[in-house]
């Protein structure tokens, strides 16, 4: 019983691991294109302001879709 509640925390634990990784990865990423360009970054801001609000849904439900994608075929 004791080991069982150790395993969980185990899991747990390694599950926060993962994420908080994956969550410093993205930010790593999303940093790259203002770091090294912020005029295109910039401009790129300025462009998704002006996109209507269905246009700018169905980009993120696309982003979203292909980011599950993703880690369903890697996990």
């Amino acid at each position: 019983m004791l080991r069982m509640a150790i395993d969980q925390q185990g899991s747990a634990f390694g599950m926060w691991n993962e994420l908080l990784a994956a969550f410093g990865l993205m930010l790593v990423l999303e940093g790259i294109l203002p770091f090294l360009n912020p005029r295109a970054a910039r401009q790129s801001l300025l462009r998704i302001t002006q996109l209507d609000d269905r246009l700018l849904r169905l980009i993120g439900l696309g982003s979203m879709a292909l980011g599950l994608m993703v880690l369903y075929f890697l996990r």
